[in-house]
């Protein structure tokens, strides 16, 4: 979600005069836009290996999960506004970590065409799908 957000942009209007954290003024009926699609590429926010997925980005030294901080990582947006519906899909992708990654291996199917186009409509989406290899896990899961 980090790099394909399913809202690629938002807009806020200020309901009062106020300063973002880096000294721009903003005046009462402004309008502030802000990119998560963007955002998930950006060096200065997550290293030199922002354009990668890699795993490890999200669990501690003890293999915990860790969350970003909301305004770092605006796919549920943040503070008073922040999504109803988060934490609901927090626990659906926990749900189909354990029941699907368990058993079988997904992997992008690069031979069959070209790379994904991100769409950034209202709600995202890639053009044609995301090809995608589904294989059974060789051996018993040590999750089921």
């Amino acid at each position: 979600m980090r790099m394909y957000p399913p809202v690629a942009w938002d807009s806020k209007h200020a309901a009062g005069c106020d300063e973002l954290p880096d000294g721009t003024r903003i005046k009462k009926g402004d309008r502030v836009t802000y990119f998560p699609y963007g955002m998930g590429r950006m060096e200065r926010l997550w290293g030199m290996n922002c354009r990668e997925f890699d795993h490890r980005r999200w669990l501690s030294e003890h293999g915990e999960v860790v969350r970003a901080s909301p305004y770092k990582f605006p796919v549920f947006q943040a503070g008073p506004r922040v999504c109803l519906g988060k934490e609901m899909a927090f626990a659906q992708m926990k749900y189909i970590a354990a029941s699907v990654l368990g058993r079988f291996e997904l992997r992008r199917d690069h031979g069959h065409s070209r790379p994904p186009v991100f769409v950034p409509l209202l709600t995202a989406h890639m053009a044609g799908g995301l090809q995608m290899v589904v294989e059974k896990r060789k051996g018993e899961s040590y999750w089921l």
